[in-house]
């Protein structure tokens, strides 16, 4: 049990989904439990952990008041889901009682070449500490091992992201060519650490172990092949279907009762889907009891061909 557990549910609570997006980001479970690189939630040591109330009550007025999260989104293309997710962790940071932003996106250059960035430099009641963050969706290919945990564009892997987290990410502030940029903002020692958030989805229909070291709560999903589309819908006649856009893979969908999508609309999106496109995201949406669609399963529907590894 982690010191935001009681808080699981707020993101379901919130009207606003930036809001939600933010709660979604500091109080869902990481990917992994014990991966070889220090696994550190950034929140660690503040006074939001010690009590968490005083998490709930500043998200809670976010909610209430969103144009501080707006203005502050607006600042930076977060077009991309990893930096919409970094800009989250730095704004809540930015106001998290006993924890001090020292930088965020410190490059770190040689002979005016950038070897890297370091996503955040923070201090807290144990130190200073440079983490690396990452929101990942990786889906299973019916194996424990992490090779086999694939993006949904297959140009990313467990495997290879975490190798690249211990070999060149999280080293890169013990390097001495960090030293100039580390010296002009603390002369503390640096503890490095990483925090990865996201879902596994797991392959419909077929035995599937998590990869090593997965979170016991970690978040999850389904994925299927195009082909076997027809099938699925058979199993499910409860389900209502749509997809979901990429900036909204965050938190848990939460809809307006008018905003979802009948059965014919859906069949009209999958009959003018390419045979070729790439991974969608489709959620199944139920009413809840507060009068809005809540999102009650997710699935990575992919193409026959996927995945296109080279």
């Amino acid at each position: 049990m982690n010191a935001f557990d009681t808080l699981a549910d707020l993101p379901q609570r919130l009207n606003q989904p930036a809001v939600r997006d933010l709660a979604w980001t500091l109080l869902s479970a990481p990917l992994l439990a014990h991966p070889h690189p220090t696994q550190r939630h950034p929140l660690t040591d503040g006074k939001w952990a010690a009590e968490p109330g005083l998490l709930a009550d500043w998200l809670l007025r976010q909610d209430e008041e969103p144009a501080a999260l707006q203005t502050w989104l607006s600042r930076s293309s977060v077009r991309r889901l990893g930096l919409y997710y970094e800009r989250l962790w730095q704004f809540a940071l930015e106001a998290a009682p006993g924890i001090e932003v020292l930088a965020a996106n410190l490059p770190i250059r040689q002979q005016g070449h950038t070897l890297g960035e370091l996503d955040l430099l923070l201090r807290d009641a144990s130190g200073v500490h440079h983490l690396e963050l990452a929101i990942k969706l990786y889906l299973g290919k019916a194996s424990q091992q992490r090779a086999q945990w694939i993006g949904p564009g297959s140009h990313d892997r467990l495997d290879i992201k975490l190798e690249h987290l211990a070999s060149h990410q999280l080293p890169l502030s013990a390097q001495p060519v960090a030293r100039p940029a580390l010296d002009a903002l603390t002369s503390e020692p640096i503890e490095a650490a990483m925090w990865i958030g996201g879902y596994l989805f797991y392959p419909h229909g077929h035995p599937c172990p998590a990869p090593p070291d997965a979170h016991p709560q970690h978040l999850r999903g389904k994925w299927l092949h195009r082909r076997d589309w027809q099938a699925f819908q058979v199993e499910d006649a409860a389900a209502c279907w749509q997809p979901l856009p990429r900036h909204a893979w965050l938190a848990p969908a939460r809809l307006p009762v008018q905003e979802g999508w009948s059965f014919a609309r859906l069949q009209n999106w999958l009959g003018e889907l390419p045979t070729d496109a790439e991974a969608q995201l489709l959620v199944d949406l139920r009413p809840g009891v507060d009068g809005h669609l809540h999102e009650h399963q997710r699935l990575f529907l992919v193409a026959d061909d996927w995945p296109r590894l080279a």
